[in-house]
């Protein structure tokens, strides 16, 4: 009786061992460092990108080391490679103009760190990275001269405010817009310059092509690659004294909360949708990568449209929403 006893007690304590020892991968598996080379923080849209996936990865106890490249592809360029170097588990990418990226994504593939865009993309061969995550850009430019074509019957004198020169974001919505543009011969850009995504840029642009076009009376809408830079102008348009969304329309894209109150105050038309929340799936690339799974080569994110009858409501849920990530992010 006292063997069978002491067996029971082995097999439980042998039990229990296994338990523990089975456990403990999976408790002490090692935590995710992943490298961020951002932009920079040029407008409300980036920064809220930012204060998402920094959020996220602190959700995931994912490590991230944040870089900020200051709008400069050259600081971005040495981030990655110090990222390299630091031997980080992925990278994540939101890379301020389209070329120059193929030899240090061959870096990256060369060490086996998978690299994910995320915000926009590269002309770079797409094996050299893993997937990228973005909304595609070319319908969002779509999307915006299809409201315009509706809103004016498709007469209307455009100005156009450019994202960087370069950028993906610029580049395919403009050609977006401009896809448009071609059914619609009454429809034409009379102006178009660069605001480099910045409220300031916007508001300079908007001055200059005010002064050109007769105070403004030949200008029937203005078209700007991002909330922003729609933000400065209609600030130029106040103090030139006319009304925003009304003597002239406005139409862009990211919808930053401040576009909102913007609309809520009537003094801007519509916003199509660019999702700062891009870390969810970026780090869901990187998991899923390393777990052997297939990536597809882009994961797309949503680009629906928001108007002045939505936009307090927007404003209010958007501006609680940024407030909790920014401080959770923080931690």
């Amino acid at each position: 009786m006292k063997f069978v006893k002491f067996g029971l007690l082995l097999c439980a304590a042998m039990l229990s061992m296994m338990a523990t020892v089975g456990s403990t991968p999976v408790q002490a598996q090692k935590a995710l460092i992943i490298g961020f080379s951002q932009i920079g923080s040029e407008s409300g849209w980036r920064s809220s990108e930012t204060a998402s996936i920094k959020a996220e990865a602190l959700k995931r106890g994912i490590t991230l080391k944040f870089d900020d490249a200051q709008q400069k592809q050259e600081n971005q360029i040495k981030a990655v490679r110090s990222f390299i170097a630091q031997g980080v588990d992925g990278i994540l990418l939101a890379p301020v103009v389209e070329t120059g990226w193929d030899a240090v994504l061959k870096e990256a593939l060369d060490a086996k760190i998978p690299v994910v865009l995320v915000d926009r993309g590269v002309s770079a061969d797409p094996s050299l990275y893993l997937t990228k995550v973005a909304s595609d850009f070319v319908h969002e430019g779509r999307l915006a001269g299809s409201w315009l074509a509706q809103r004016t019957n498709g007469i209307c004198n455009i100005v156009e405010i450019q994202g960087t020169v370069g950028s993906s974001a610029a580049i395919d919505r403009q050609k977006g817009f401009a896809d448009v543009l071609t059914l619609f011969p009454g429809m034409k850009i009379i102006r178009t310059q660069s605001g480099d995504f910045t409220r300031t840029g916007g508001k300079t642009v908007m001055e200059a092509f005010l002064k050109a076009e007769n105070g403004g009376k030949n200008i029937c809408a203005v078209w700007a690659h991002n909330d922003d830079m729609v933000l400065g102008a209609i600030q130029a348009i106040k103090d030139a004294g006319l009304k925003p969304s009304k003597d002239i329309l406005t139409i862009s894209v990211d919808s930053v909360p401040d576009i909102f109150k913007a609309m809520a105050d009537g003094e801007a038309n519509a916003t199509v949708e660019l999702s700062p929340d891009l870390g969810v799936p970026a780090f869901d690339a990187i998991i899923a990568s390393k777990a052997g799974k297939d990536v597809p080569k882009w994961i797309v994110s949503t680009s629906p449209m928001h108007f002045p009858d939505t936009a307090a409501a927007e404003y209010a849920r958007r501006t609680a929403g940024a407030a909790t990530a920014v401080a959770t992010a923080a931690k």
